[in-house]
Parts: C-alpha cells; sequence; structure tokens
C-alpha cells in the first residue's frame, strides 16, 4: 500500500495512485462522461425550449430523490419517517417555488418546517440515544435538499430570456469546479485539504476547482451570458466554486458520519443524486442570492 510522504515543505503529501486505482478511475471518469453526455443535453434543450415550469418538473423528482437518499441516512430502516421527511422536501420545494415573491409563504415554510422535526419524531421515537439527531434531520433536511435545486427552477423562471443562461451557469460552477478539482488533484495533488472528511481531496484540487469554476464564468461572459460582467462573474465564480466545494465535503461529512460511500447508487458514475448536487445546491444558491441583489427585477 502507498504511504503518505513528507514535503520538503512539511506538508504531507498525497500517496501516489496505484495501477489499479489509475485503472479504476478512468473507468470511472470514462462512465462520468457518457453519463454527462445524455444529461447535458436534455437538460439543456429543457432549459431553452421548454416552459420555465417544465424546469421546475426536472427538478421536484431530483430534490424527491435526494430527499430520500438523506432520509435513509438518518433514519436507516425507519420507511415511515424516510417517506414523512420526502413529503416534507416536496411541501418545501412547491412552498419555495408556488411562492411567486409572497413573503407570507415563505415565512410560514421557514417556521412550520424545522418546528415539525421533533413533534414529527415523537411519532417515530425509535432509540433514544439518536433522538435529537433524527429530530434535528427531520427539521433541518427538507430545507436542505427542498430549497436550493428549486432555486434553479426559479432562477429559469424569474430572470426571463437571461434565466437559462444564469442556470446554466450555476450549473458550470460546480461541474466546471469537480472537473477542475478531479484532475488537478488526481495529477497535482500533494497536500491533503481536509483529510479526516474526505481522504483523497487536495489543496491543489480545491485551486483547480476554482479555477474550473472561473473558466465557467469566463465561457459565460464571452458566449451565452455577456449581460454577466467579468466583474461581477469572476468574484461570483470564486464565491460560488468555494462554497460549492465547502457543499460537496459537507456532504462527505454526513456520509462518512454515517458510515456511508455513496449516498445511492442512481446516476452512473456519480453515485446518487445528493453526490451529483452537493455542490450545486451551493452554487445554486449563490447564484440565485447573486440575482437577488444585484440584477433588476
Amino acid at each position: 500500500m502507498a504511504e503518505a510522504k513528507a514535503s520538503s515543505d512539511g506538508g504531507v503529501r498525497a500517496p501516489r495512485e496505484t495501477k489499479e486505482q489509475a485503472k479504476a478511475a478512468n473507468s470511472n471518469l470514462a462512465v462520468r462522461i457518457a453519463t454527462a453526455a445524455i444529461g447535458t443535453p436534455l437538460i439543456l434543450l429543457l432549459l431553452y425550449k421548454g416552459a420555465p415550469w417544465g424546469f421546475y418538473l426536472l427538478a421536484l423528482p431530483a430534490t424527491l430523490v435526494a430527499a430520500w437518499e438523506l432520509f435513509s441516512m438518518t433514519h436507516p430502516g425507519d420507511r415511515p419517517s424516510q417517506l414523512m421527511g420526502v413529503g416534507m422536501a416536496a411541501v418545501t420545494s412547491a412552498a419555495t417555488y408556488f411562492a411567486d415573491g409572497d413573503a407570507r409563504i415563505i415565512v410560514t415554510t421557514m417556521i412550520c418546517v424545522p418546528l415539525a422535526g421533533p413533534l414529527l419524531t415523537l411519532v417515530r421515537l425509535g432509540d433514544m440515544k439518536t433522538a435529537a439527531l433524527r429530530a434535528c434531520a427531520m427539521g433541518f433536511g427538507p430545507l436542505f435538499v427542498g430549497v436550493p435545486v428549486t432555486l434553479l427552477a426559479m432562477i429559469r423562471r424569474d430572470l426571463g430570456d437571461a434565466g437559462a443562461g444564469f442556470v446554466v451557469l450555476a450549473i458550470m460552477f460546480a461541474w466546471f469546479g469537480d472537473t477542475g478539482g478531479y484532475f488537478a488533484g488526481r495529477f497535482l495533488g500533494r497536500h491533503k485539504l481536509y483529510e479526516a472528511v474526505s481522504p483523497k481531496k487536495t489543496v491543489e484540487g480545491a485551486i483547480g476547482g476554482l479555477a474550473g469554476s472561473v473558466i465557467g464564468a469566463l465561457l459565460a461572459h464571452f458566449w451565452f451570458l455577456p449581460s454577466l460582467s467579468l466583474a461581477h462573474g469572476i468574484p461570483l465564480a470564486l464565491v460560488a466554486g468555494a462554497l460549492g466545494q465547502a457543499g460537496d465535503l459537507g456532504e462527505s461529512l454526513l456520509k462518512r458520519s454515517f458510515g456511508v460511500k455513496d449516498s445511492g447508487a442512481i446516476v452512473p458514475g456519480h453515485g446518487g443524486i445528493l453526490d451529483r448536487v452537493d455542490a450545486l445546491m451551493l452554487t445554486s444558491a449563490v447564484t440565485y442570492l447573486y440575482s437577488l441583489w444585484f440584477l433588476p427585477h
């Protein structure tokens, strides 16, 4: 087994890939590329040619599957609680999308969902040692998975002709960041980033991920979203890219805490939906907040 070595600057170098690891990585990369080649055109077609509500019909199932994966981790073996969590995520997503600027609906959702967590846990008490964790998960989980992906559908709907472009931008922040981090980490990675949470991630990979997000902003500006100035686009890419990586680490923390390798297996080469949207949840939120504060409405 390869061992980590001390670098000349006192840091810890990541171990070199073995031939078996490299072969597995290449195979996984091929599956990822094939999955993206099929999924990306469908997403773009729906974004640019479909009705705004049509994209929500894509976002909602993704949200519900992500909720199922989350509550399968937090409530293992408890099917009624898992279904309650998914139902609350569905209500949260629908309330977020159909509120359409009505603050009463948003505030009501933000108040009622967290309060429902402990109350619903009383119905499914189970092991008292994990009751508090499950109560918090039931109160926080529906917001955690129900809001961020729904924000993409709201961007598509609320920003008019530019909506589709900003959705693509949010996706590029996540996917380009993931791709840049993958290649930079694989070929240049030496220093561990956060080994306790994600042993394979490196500082060099994180820098490559930020570079990938910035490339996404540059492509958007010069290709399909000229209204996004570089003065806004590059800082937005750095913030979204950094928080997207933090979202990835946050989901890794959840999985490691529950002893799970992947949240699911629904996306070939990527694991579960939650594995695929962990960074996107943050980049979509950052992009939506940017549109809310800096774009005319």
